[in-house]
């Protein structure tokens, strides 16, 4: 199904999806800090709900005015924690800040194909937060002047090569996935690119703690932690051009994420609901790329939402199709 959201610019389109992406694990679709995301002049808080018809399940998170920098996370009544949202509902998204994503840093890229990988594995989101704790601490006891205790330090790195490695794992598999079902698709009006996990981590825990435990001297020069899978990457290249994306134009590089998004689409790995929010998705696509890509959108059977200026580019969309309208943060049904 199809929902599409039109208004002016500064209406809250935006908004509105990035409320809906606060229904997955992290930090939503514009990695704002919550404390930023209550609306200027309210109370400080906020709360988003949704009811889920698969199951009829009630999921809700929410920040209060006493305690702005804090989230809470409801699953039926239950307070649990923000990684269990994602057992729940699949949700991946497309923003205008994602554009330039291949010609900038590789933590933006990490962050990207990790999100792609939590869509299929809720479990993704666990493995995420036990690594990027235990880093932060081995980082902080490296960054000491005194030297660490070389004990404390070999559990902190079993836990960094034992999380570290099925990370590893589930990227380059997702990686590799998609470049086959990208490769194998006939030429289609978006650029094909050729998608790589590029890195040193392997997926071995017991040889990434080693890897951990000889460069300890080398890591304390440089204050952090230089191995593990916060260093790989996601390299693309376009196929026709044989060059990297970061080479490419920012039209061609948008048509490669438009592609490979729609390659993740089709997987269809999740057994749960699956949402995709697409901001100002059709904005700079001509008609022929719009039919297309509504298209492969209606054949991947999840939720899509997505938003624009003006309900034009949208009239060729495949039922079912719901518009709405939003005018100063209010919706309405069209």
């Amino acid at each position: 199904m199809f929902n599409v959201l039109t208004g002016e610019n500064g209406a809250g389109k935006t908004n509105v999806l990035e409320a809906i992406s606060l229904l997955a694990p992290g930090r939503g679709l514009r990695r704002a800090a919550v404390a930023e995301m209550a609306a200027a002049g309210g109370t400080g808080g906020f709360a988003v709900a949704a009811e889920l018809e698969q199951g009829a399940l009630a999921l809700g998170t929410a920040v209060a005015p006493a305690t702005p920098s804090r989230r809470s996370v409801r699953i039926n009544g239950a307070e649990g924690p923000a990684n269990r949202l994602a057992e729940w509902l699949a949700i991946t998204w497309l923003t205008p800040a994602m554009d330039r994503l291949f010609a900038e840093g590789a933590s933006a890229r990490r962050r990207f194909l990790d999100r792609l990988v939590l869509a299929g594995d809720p479990g993704h989101a666990r493995l995420a937060t036990r690594y990027e704790t235990a880093l932060r601490e081995r980082n902080r006891l490296l960054a000491e002047p005194a030297e660490p205790d070389p004990v404390w330090l070999d559990a902190l790195e079993a836990q960094l090569a034992e999380t570290g490695a099925a990370i590893a794992i589930a990227r380059r598999a997702l990686t590799h996935r998609l470049d086959a079902a990208i490769a194998a698709e006939p030429e289609g009006p978006f650029a094909r690119p050729m998608l790589a996990y590029t890195g040193e981590t392997p997926e071995s825990a017991d040889a990434l703690a080693a890897l951990l435990r000889d460069g300890r001297r080398r890591d304390r020069a440089a204050g952090r932690t230089l191995t593990g899978p916060h260093r790989d990457d996601l390299a693309v290249t376009m196929a026709a051009k044989q060059a990297p994306a970061a080479h490419c134009s920012t039209g061609e590089q948008k048509a490669m994420l438009i592609s490979i998004v729609l390659a993740h689409a089709a997987l269809g790995d999740s057994e749960r609901p699956r949402l995709l929010l697409l901001d100002e998705i059709a904005a700079h696509l001509d008609p022929v790329r719009r039919v297309a890509l509504y298209a492969r959108l209606a054949a991947s059977g999840a939720q899509v939402w997505m938003t624009g200026t003006e309900p034009a580019p949208f009239a060729n969309l495949p039922a079912p199709a719901a518009f709405w309208r939003v005018v100063d943060g209010r919706v309405e049904r069209v």
